[in-house]
């Protein structure tokens, strides 16, 4: 579907000032273009993509399953295990010249096993890429892959287990909720915990609020990504706000891939108004064409957020990171000190 314009805004060098934390961010859908494009053209090209400049049109989605379609297409140039240190180098770069402190990012192993690339050789080459990044700390978040099966997601599981050291901080379930919901996956969550993992589910994305009470209840998820779709339950919402749950929420990433009609349909203002742990990230930045920049800005022009609570945002953003409790202080600490308030 066609992406609506990026928001413009008389804040926007106040916004991107701001120190940011990103909780729900996907390695391989934040390549810079210029640097998907170097891997296309390893990889022998595209006739579908004949330039860079018509690179960033093959990012426009008529619905979620194209979206999905899209990313299989654009992981067909990941194959090698240094691919994987080159994005997380470029990815980490770019977080931080967007003032990105602190990132939580997912990356999916069980997409690239086709390519005989297990998920410990990717941790580890990923790790060593953001590794050479001054200025931002980033833990990863291995994505079990719904559409891969619970007994694949078990054995990836195992996997990753063995490079937890590489700074893996939890496990996630993306993919396909509306063919793979979150039941079949009870066991394999279950036993993430019992190895330490913390734990997150995409849910209310491209299925309604069952999917959402599922991974709340069944999964019983320390976090759930998008949550868009709680909203027709208000019931659930209920729970979520009762449980202290916290919300990875995704505008753009939503209206991009059909989820929601506009900017303004997006429930973050009355989850916000909740007073409900919710975060705001950009998902798949460089297939969406947003920043985080780009998503505060939303937040003030399509649903009257005020600096002051974009600053609360930030901090229910620090409560909701997956870091021990004198780490999470330092965070605060640091980002709230940063000059850029002074304006707020």
């Amino acid at each position: 579907m066609p992406a609506e314009p990026r928001p413009f805004v008389t804040e926007a060098s106040w916004l991107e000032r701001l120190p940011k934390i990103e909780l729900h961010l996907h390695l391989e859908g934040a390549i810079p273009l210029d640097a998907l494009w170097e891997l296309v053209i390893k990889y022998g090209g595209d006739p579908d993509v004949p330039s860079l400049a018509t690179l960033a049109d093959r990012f426009a989605y008529r619905d979620f399953p194209h979206f999905i379609q899209t990313w299989h297409w654009k992981n067909r140039f990941l194959r090698e295990y240094e691919d994987f240190a080159f994005i997380a180098r470029r990815v980490g770069e770019d977080l931080a010249a967007q003032g990105v402190r602190y990132a939580e990012v997912f990356f999916s192993p069980p997409d690239f096993e086709r390519y005989g690339l297990e998920p410990q050789g990717l941790a580890e080459r990923i790790r060593s890429g953001l590794d050479g990044v001054a200025g931002i700390r980033v833990a990863l978040v291995a994505d079990l892959v719904r559409d891969t099966g619970p007994e694949q997601a078990d054995r990836t599981l195992e996997k990753v287990s063995e490079v937890r050291d590489c700074g893996i901080v939890g496990i996630g379930l993306g993919g396909s909720e509306h063919e793979y919901p979150a039941a079949l996956f009870k066991d394999v969550f279950a036993k993430a915990r019992r190895l330490g993992f913390r734990t997150t589910a995409h849910a209310g994305e491209a299925a309604g609020a069952g999917s959402v009470r599922a991974a709340a209840i069944e999964l019983e998820a320390d976090r759930i990504g998008h949550a868009t779709r709680a909203v027709e339950d208000p019931g659930l919402v209920d729970v979520l706000a009762s449980r202290g749950t916290p919300l990875e929420l995704c505008p753009i990433s939503n209206v991009r891939t059909g989820v929601i009609p506009s900017l303004d349909a997006h429930p973050v203002r009355s989850y916000f108004d909740r007073g409900m742990l919710v975060s705001v990230n950009t998902d798949d930045p460089k297939m969406f064409g947003n920043s985080l920049a780009d998503e505060y800005a939303a937040l003030l022009h399509h649903h009257g957020f005020t600096r002051l609570e974009i600053r609360d945002l930030l901090d229910r953003t620090i409560r909701s990171a997956w870091l021990e409790s004198d780490e999470r202080d330092d965070l605060r600490r640091e980002l709230m000190a940063d000059p850029g308030w002074r304006a707020a």
